[in-house]
């Protein structure tokens, strides 16, 4: 099975992981989709995150009972800082039927050669790159198991997400029914 791994801080997740997600799965690019829960990302060193087990209980809460999506914690019982290639290695062992797919947008392409063991994480896994506003990918120049996938561009972030909350602005149309009820308490 190929299962397309998209880690992230979550903090919180938003429509725009969500229809992502959706996409690689009705298109064709993965079978399923884990939303692996990072419990601290190295390159986001002093942001604020919201508590682990609620980023993880609210990606549970946006997926639903949806057969696809898989809400993963399995950087819970890592080493942190959380390194992708950890992660990779873990779940190829745990689950060595299963054909995994990197999931990262272009802003973190744009960055990719300062990962722990990328050349390492390019040589053994397939990775997908999704648009990000900024971040042009020529398709052209990518190595070999990496793919620019043709998602829709959404520019709905995390970031956003949090400065309008604070603001008190509704922001219930951008976020699942679950989160939005957890996040507006």
């Amino acid at each position: 099975m190929r299962i397309g791994l998209f880690s992230g801080s979550f903090n919180p997740i938003h429509i725009g992981h969500l229809a992502l997600a959706n996409w690689l799965c009705a298109f064709g690019e993965v079978d399923e989709v884990w939303f692996v829960v990072s419990p601290r990302n190295p390159f986001k060193e002093g942001q604020e995150l919201m508590d682990d087990h609620l980023r993880l209980r609210l990606v549970q809460l946006a997926i639903g009972d949806y057969p696809r999506f898989c809400a993963s914690d399995v950087e819970f019982g890592l080493p942190r800082p959380s390194y992708t290639i950890h992660t990779l290695d873990k779940l190829r062992a745990e689950y060595p039927a299963h054909e995994f797919y990197l999931i990262i947008g272009s802003d973190n392409w744009a960055g990719f050669p300062r990962w722990r063991e990328a050349e390492r994480i390019l040589s053994e896994h397939h990775l997908l790159i999704y648009p990000r506003p900024g971040y042009p990918v020529d398709a052209s120049s990518l190595p070999p198991h990496v793919r620019l996938v043709q998602a829709p561009l959404m520019d709905v972030s995390s970031t956003f997400i949090r400065q309008a909350l604070a603001e008190g602005r509704d922001v219930r149309f951008f976020l699942s029914p679950g989160v939005w009820e957890v996040l507006k308490k």
